[in-house]
């Protein structure tokens, strides 16, 4: 019988625990406004029948200069005579409460908190609904961690920076390549988390890092000195999308400006991009957060400004509210006795982040009388939140090949060799900015279920730096019934200001993969545990390696998934949300080069620009059953309604062959396509159905493809499903041209859906007369 998981073992611990104290531990006190305290209770700001406003504008009046400045850091002070606590903002909780920032710490009543696969990983589901509802299972650990007095209210996630280059260390922490997806992740995992009521917030989320932030330490480059130097058209159509989502469509509370520079300028001193985009062109209701120590960054490192409080003084002109860091308690004072900023300069940041903290219930007294005010230790680490994150993680790994030898059967795959330096890790499956996972099962532990194991890791480990346990490695596969591979990648080879040199396995791992599968007795199947791509041609092209498995950093159920993947309890779903290009890319694209279109010989980045060679593409993924299109419903005319009032006031053609978007009608209702969706195969399954757009010929500033929709969706062998995408002109079928400008070109488009094409005629159409 197979030894249990330390999955298993603590969630009995906590099941015991929780019904050993079925009250909730003693809640922390009041962070503001205590019912108890006479002298602060009937201020006005405490009172919270009255508009935020008013009360924010109360608060701020009663501060003192020296008092204000020291709110305007993370580690903002407490002001006693208005029975303010001290409070720390920095938090992270990019897929589970993290203890990376100094706002949370686990113990006591809370010994960890579910780790859900790393974002890279989730955002193959392809799943929508699934990036909320994890949202809301990390909210409610973070309210309890709060009740109890272990972590804040802020939490800085999600990352939602393009993984524009394949060897981006941070790239894992993202959801992908794709615009749309990052965009379409980030406000369903912000809704989740925030998990809004009117103004009243769950917990207050933040994207980051704002904007064209994707290198870390390359080659003497890092991103304190690195100056992206990025095209309107760029900016517009890829690196701002997914932040502009954030903002408009996911309501975020907080953005964070990234170190870099862009375009000379650094992000936290420009006010194009702070209080003319985010809070002015998006509408941000919330505060604007400097990356930390960003602030100090642009004075030390970047000698942006000649004197320390001129840093102060550009940062607050230019929109920031918040440092992560001291830089701005130190010199702000500085700034306003030289006439810099002003004192109300100071005021405008601080309302910004005090109505965040009230929208928080943080100045409403008792949190225990709250919404959330129940949740406490017994609502962390439950068995719902740990089997959701199982199931993300099932939902989430990609089959990249299979010549027919996966599913394994339990009758005829009895003895299993698991090899490899990630076959039996822990902590590496969670990734980067995780915290304490509730349990973990590794990838031994997963197949231990299903068969007996002879285990060797064949490294020492990832780095692989010799072949003197490759000898154990060949004898276990030649004694076993199948084996799997678990190779890859962890954090000492991709994080946070560590990208990778190139995109080949590590060290000798594929010598070990390739000495293995021609020892192996039955078949070989490789798994790969990474964020970035992997150059696996030679796993490819080798018959004698019959399936490749990417399970990302599958989280703390990571190896239980890929057990259930591997035997066909699930049927892989999965989609790659970057592209695998081959190590030669690497090779000869600088990752200091921004731009995403091809030219000289520059080759372009991401499927939507790069027509060359590939390993896999951006979206490919296998299953176990097979699945065909066909359309149901697919209008070959759409109009694009035009105001009226550019005509009165404006020379304006309706033969323009690309109309402006700001000019068009984009209220007018979608165009609903509808895709029948036949399995095809034996086995029941799960179809992720990507549609793209291709705009009409001679464009020459306008992608490939890109992708305008997406829907996941479960289909029984031999049976049929309809699936509807709505195709709106505005939304899904503008371009972005070389000055920034969003067009709608008119013409014959091209819908992409699987092996499907189909042609679109788009016109212009004023008040019934077409162009």
């Amino acid at each position: 019988m197979a030894k249990p998981s330390s999955s298993l073992l603590l969630s009995l611990f906590l099941l015991i625990a929780a019904a050993a104290c079925v009250s909730l531990v003693e809640s922390r006190p009041p962070f503001a406004c205590d019912p108890r305290n006479g002298l602060t209770r009937s201020l006005k700001f405490c009172r919270v029948n009255l508009p935020l406003h008013v009360r924010v504008r109360d608060l701020i009046g009663r501060l003192t200069l020296a008092e204000k400045i020291r709110l305007l850091v993370n580690n903002a002070i407490d002001v006693p005579r208005l029975g303010i606590q001290g409070y720390e903002w920095w938090s992270e909780a990019l897929h589970g409460v993290s203890n990376v920032g100094p706002g949370t710490k686990f113990g006591g009543d809370f010994p960890g908190a579910t780790s859900f696969p790393q974002v890279i990983t989730t955002a193959a589901s392809f799943n929508e609904s699934l990036w909320e509802q994890i949202g809301r299972v990390v909210s409610d650990e973070a309210r309890a961690m709060y009740n109890g007095g272990m972590a804040g209210l802020t939490y800085w996630s999600p990352n939602v920076n393009i993984f524009r280059d394949p060897r981006w260390g941070r790239g894992q922490e993202t959801p992908g390549e794709d615009p749309v997806l990052a965009g379409k992740y980030a406000a369903r995992y912000v809704r989740g988390l925030q998990s809004s009521t009117g103004t009243r917030l769950k917990v207050a989320a933040c994207c980051k890092h704002y904007t064209a932030y994707d290198i870390d330490n390359w080659n003497g480059v890092d991103r304190y000195h690195f100056n992206a130097k990025v095209s309107k058209q760029d900016l517009a159509d890829t690196y701002d999308v997914p932040f502009k989502a954030c903002v408009v469509e996911g309501k975020v509370a907080s953005v964070m400006c990234s170190y870099n520079q862009v375009n000379g300028k650094p992000t936290c001193a420009d006010p194009d991009l702070l209080k003319g985009t985010i809070r002015g062109q998006w509408g941000l209701a919330g505060y604007i957060v400097s990356d930390c120590d960003s602030v100090g960054v642009m004075y030390d490192t970047q000698h942006f400004t000649a004197t320390p409080e001129e840093s102060a003084a550009d940062a607050i002109k230019a929109g920031l509210d918040l440092d992560c860091g001291p830089f701005l308690a130190i010199h702000t004072d500085m700034a306003v006795r030289r006439g810099l900023i002003s004192e109300t300069d100071v005021d405008m940041a601080l309302a910004n982040t005090l109505t965040v903290q009230m929208r928080l219930g943080m100045f409403d007294g008792e949190p225990s009388a709250q919404p959330y005010g129940n949740l406490g230790p017994r609502d962390v680490c439950t068995p719902a939140h740990q089997q959701l994150a199982l199931e993300a993680a099932r939902q989430g790994i990609v089959l990249l090949k299979n010549a027919g030898s996966l599913p394994l059967s339990t009758t005829r795959h009895r003895t299993i060799a698991v090899i490899g330096p990630n076959s039996d890790v822990t902590v590496t499956m969670i990734g980067n900015y995780a915290g304490v996972a509730c349990g973990y099962t590794s990838p031994l532990q997963g197949i231990a279920r299903y068969a007996r194991t002879i285990h060797q890791p064949g490294c020492s480990d990832i780095a692989c730096g010799t072949n003197n346990q490759f000898g154990l490695a060949e004898a276990a596969s030649r004694n076993a019934d199948a084996t799997v591979l678990v190779m890859g990648l962890d954090q000492s080879i991709e994080a946070e200001f560590r990208d990778r040199k190139g995109l080949l396995l590590p060290g000798l791992q594929q010598e070990l993969v390739f000495r293995v599968a021609r020892a192996s007795r039955g078949p070989t199947v490789l798994v790969l545990m990474s964020g970035g791509p992997i150059d696996v041609t030679f796993a490819k092209n080798d018959p004698r390696i019959s399936a490749i498995i990417w399970a990302g950093y599958p989280g703390q159920a990571g190896g239980t998934a890929i057990a259930d993947v591997l035997f066909g309890t699930t049927n892989p779903g999965g989609k790659l949300p970057m592209t695998w290009y081959p190590q030669d890319y690497a090779a000869k694209v600088p990752m200091t080069n921004m731009g995403m279109r091809p030219s000289g010989g520059y080759p372009g980045r991401t499927y939507r620009f790069y027509k060359g060679p590939v390993v896999f593409p951006f979206g490919h993924g296998l299953s176990y059953t097979t699945f065909r299109h066909s359309l149901a419903l697919a209008p070959t005319d759409l109009s694009v309604l035009l105001d009226t009032n550019l005509f009165a006031t404006k020379n304006y053609s309706l033969s323009s062959n690309a109309v402006r978007v700001k000019h068009a009608k984009c209220d007018s209702p979608s165009s609903p396509f509808h895709i029948d969706v036949e399995n095809t195969g034996n086995m029941d399954g799960t179809h992720t159905l990507l549609v793209f757009s291709s705009p009409p010929a001679g464009q020459k500033w306008s992608p490939n493809k890109q992708l305008i929709g997406f829907r996941r969706v479960h289909v029984i062998a031999g049976s049929k499903q309809q699936v509807k995408i709505n195709v709106h002109p505005c939304k899904h079928l503008s371009v972005v041209d070389e000055f920034g400008i969003r067009r709608i070109p008119m013409g014959s488009h091209s819908l992409h859906i699987g092996d499907l094409r189909h042609s679109i005629s788009l016109q212009a159409n004023l008040e019934g007369i077409k162009a």
